[in-house]
């Protein structure tokens, strides 16, 4: 097989000089951490000075992708942001499937490495292989919206757009950038872009990534498409109803957060589930460049318009319905939609909303928010966009919150990151994927344990303690599948289409839930035979498969897990430099102390009597199979089987 010797090739630019050169990715580098997330974590750790803030001029941003992405491989249009968290200090990754980092690539780069800060507002513009910086002070105070039909209306050909918004522009700490529609949502990126004083990025190429075996990857590619086609869940689940078509199942299972995280359950949760959707709101299916799943709900603008937009999915559906006790759709599309032109996360924004109301219900803050109440929250939203009076301490997110105000107890984030919209209470995995993510509060960081506990077909005892090695087997791997530019969704067929057609009652599937619950020993024994794991299979993460053909390298399923657990650890170092101990991976008490109520509110279920995340008991075991120490430090051998340097 032909490898290909061209390295990636990235761009350091310089925002206070307006300088640009070519950055050097050695075959090394390109070899052990691929691309996207994980080979942005190693220069973020080699190129960040040491406690500098994020929002410090001399901070560093990448922007990259993974090798994957313009290939044609299903699922694979996705690109990376990764900076210093601005929520918690550590490490961020926010990745986006927007145009972008699509274009980006065939204009000829890889990645872009940002450093500096323009003395005015500016855009950075990349047209096949010239990066310039251009004025943006039209741009500025645009909605990201408006701004991306200006940038398109100055430009003949098609662009790939990055932008911020208003909330990125005033330094909300949970401000999002958006690429079309798609949005790098998480961990405060429009800060960043927004501290730099840039506006805006836009893309134009003709190039075409090089192929290690085109033929043979082609013809993979094909395959890899009607399998996902043909699997349950992203050729049915997901199509049908998208992420939103979770909200009963978590709902079912006592997963769904309500009152800020006070239950697991909603009784009017079918209002704004992803079936009422798809009877009265779904116009069709949509989906980003080179995916056959489509989860994107296309809906109205507004009852009796024509105009399309994106739906909400079900983080965005969560949290301004249940978790705020809200139960008008017709509402979280609008808030859904408010939220990308303000250009903030609407997971940090429900959720720090989602405080605010409990302060005022407990009498220690009052920003004029009330569970159930819906009608003033566009103004709310625009207030903390703008920062506004009191509402620039919700732009601050929860955490910061709860230490002015009190409540740390229900503020719900970890490390500073506001959680998902999963109740670790009945998903204890979940809760351990949590506390221990790199950046915060993240189910897909965090392993996503959810989906093997509370809303999937094939569940595991979603009480039961022993998640460490399941938590860390599906931390690495989806890891990974982010390193090579693929979305997370094209991981979803690693749960067997049999267990979709028997249903989940049915004792085969069961019994295989109950046989998963107590595989700790048998997932560890896998972990540790990694290297002799030589093989690819598309029921076990077929993106092995199209990463070697696509790169020539050597890449097999042991490999590609060790790719994963590299990547969460070079994240756990950069989080140890900064200041983030053993401590911080914490849970609010809430979730470690309070038993969830039962569904009538009534006091702790009586069937679950101590349902509460068993967090001190699951931590000790994750630092074990993860090869820490007992304070969460890698040990030196886990970093030498690793080939991480540390002095790199």
């Amino acid at each position: 097989m032909k490898k290909i010797t061209d390295m990636p090739v990235y761009a350091k630019i310089d925002l206070s000089t307006g300088k640009t050169e070519t950055f050097a990715i050695n075959e090394e580098y390109y070899r052990n951490f691929i691309g996207g997330k994980t080979l942005a974590a190693r220069l973020l750790l080699d190129l960040m000075p040491k406690g500098l803030d994020a929002l410090d001029p001399g901070a560093v941003l990448i922007i990259n992708t993974g090798p994957l992405n313009g290939t044609g491989a299903p699922s694979s249009s996705r690109f990376n942001i990764t900076f210093k968290n601005v929520l918690t200090g550590g490490i961020a990754s926010s990745n986006c499937g927007g145009t972008f980092g699509f274009m980006m690539k065939r204009a000829g780069f890889d990645g872009i490495i940002i450093t500096g800060r323009a003395a005015s507002p500016s855009r950075i513009e990349i047209i096949d292989g010239v990066i310039s910086i251009a004025d943006a002070r039209d741009l500025w105070g645009l909605d990201t919206e408006v701004a991306q039909e200006k940038l398109r209306a100055s430009h003949a050909a098609f662009h790939g757009m990055l932008v911020i918004g208003p909330a990125g522009e005033n330094l909300v700490r949970f401000a999002c950038a958006a690429s079309g529609e798609r949005v790098a949502g998480r961990c405060g990126c429009g800060a960043v872009l927004g501290s730099k004083n840039i506006k805006a990025l836009n893309a134009y190429g003709t190039r075409m990534p090089q192929i290690a075996n085109p033929q043979k990857f082609g013809k993979f590619v094909k395959k890899w498409v009607r399998f996902i086609k043909n699997h349950p869940m992203t050729g049915d689940a997901l199509p049908h109803y998208g992420t939103v078509g979770l909200v009963n199942k978590a709902n079912a299972t006592g997963a769904l957060p309500s009152l800020n995280f006070r239950y697991g359950y909603d009784a009017q949760a079918d209002a704004v589930s992803g079936e009422t959707l798809a009877e009265t709101e779904l116009t069709r299916n949509s989906g980003c460049i080179s995916c056959p799943i489509r989860c994107e709900r296309r809906v109205k603008k507004n009852a009796g318009e024509d105009r399309e937009i994106k739906g909400p999915e079900y983080e965005t559906t969560g949290f301004f319905g249940p978790n705020i006790g809200a139960k008008d759709l017709r509402k979280i599309i609008n808030l859904n939609y408010a939220c990308d032109l303000l250009g903030m996360d609407t997971i940090s924004a429900a959720s720090s909303i989602a405080f605010a109301m409990e302060l005022k219900e407990k009498g220690m803050a009052d920003f004029d928010v009330e569970f159930g109440r819906t009608d003033n929250l566009d103004e709310t939203l625009r207030k903390i966009a703008y920062r506004q009076g009191i509402y620039s301490d919700i732009a601050n997110g929860s955490k910061w919150m709860s230490e002015k105000y009190g409540g740390k107890e229900f503020a719900m984030h970890s490390k500073g990151l506001e959680m998902a919209s999963y109740e670790p209470r009945r998903s204890v995995g979940m809760g351990l994927g949590y506390a221990t993510s790199n950046r915060g509060g993240c189910h897909l960081n965090g392993g996503y344990l959810a989906l093997l506990e509370s809303v999937g077909v094939l569940s595991t005892d979603a009480q039961h303690p022993g998640k460490a090695e399941l938590t860390v087997f599906m931390q690495d791997a989806l890891e990974a599948v982010s390193a090579s530019g693929f979305c997370l969704f094209s991981a979803q067929t690693f749960v067997p289409a049999v267990f979709f057609h028997l249903g989940p009652n049915h004792f085969v599937t069961r019994i295989t839930g109950k046989i998963a619950t107590h595989a700790g020993g048998a997932v560890r024994l896998m972990l540790g035979m990694k290297g002799l794991l030589r093989f690819n299979s598309f029921f076990l993460l077929p993106q092995a498969e199209a990463l070697r053909l696509a790169t020539g390298f050597p890449m097999y399923t042991g490999g590609f897990i060790a790719l994963g657990d590299r990547s969460f650890n070079l994240e756990r170092l950069f989080n140890l430099r900064e200041g983030l101990t053993a401590a911080d991976d914490s849970l609010p008490d809430r979730l470690t102390k309070t038993p969830q109520p039962s569904r009538d509110g009534s006091g702790p279920d009586p069937s679950h009597p101590a349902h509460v995340v068993p967090l001190d008991e699951m931590l000790k075991q994750f630092y074990k199979v993860r090869g820490w120490d007992e304070n969460g430090v890698p040990k030196e051998k886990t970093l030498k089987r690793l080939k991480i340097k540390t002095g790199a």
